[in-house]
C-alpha cells in the first residue's frame, strides 16, 4: 500500500478488515511445533545420536500477562491455523491503519500552522 494515496489504502484497510472480523475467527498468539527429550536413562532420547520425542504442536498465547501453552492434536492444528492467521493479519491492517492516521495528522497539524510557529514532540 503506498503513501500516496491514502484515501485507497484506509478503503482496502476498512474491506479486510470488516470482512476478517465479520468471520468471528479470530485466535491470539502462535503455533509451534516441538520435541521433547524426557531425561529417562536408556530412552532413545538420550541415545547417541538423540531421537527426541515429537513432534508436539502447541498454542502458546497471553492471558493476564501470562504466558499460557495448550498442546494440539493435528486435527486442532487444522482448525487453528487459520483462526490464529486470521488475528494475526488483523493486527498488521490495525498497525497500518495506525500509521495512515498518524500522517495525516502531522501532515493536517503542518498545513495548519502559522510560519512562525513550530510542531513540538510531545513525548
Amino acid at each position: 500500500m503506498s503513501p500516496e494515496q491514502p484515501g485507497n489504502d484506509l478503503h482496502q484497510i476498512t474491506q479486510e478488515l470488516t470482512q476478517r472480523l465479520s468471520t468471528g475467527q479470530l485466535l491470539p498468539g502462535s503455533l509451534q511445533q516441538r520435541h521433547t527429550y524426557c531425561g529417562k536413562p536408556g530412552c532413545a532420547c538420550q541415545a547417541d545420536p538423540p531421537r527426541p520425542h515429537g513432534p508436539y504442536w502447541q498454542w502458546t498465547r497471553k492471558v493476564a500477562g501470562k504466558t499460557i501453552t495448550r498442546r494440539l492434536t493435528p486435527e486442532q492444528i487444522n482448525h487453528y491455523r487459520p483462526w490464529i492467521e486470521n488475528d494475526h493479519r488483523i493486527r498488521e491492517l490495525i498497525t497500518r491503519l495506525e500509521q495512515i492516521s498518524i500522517q495525516q495528522l502531522e501532515a493536517n497539524q503542518t498545513t495548519h500552522l502559522k510560519p512562525d510557529q513550530h510542531v513540538q514532540d510531545q513525548r
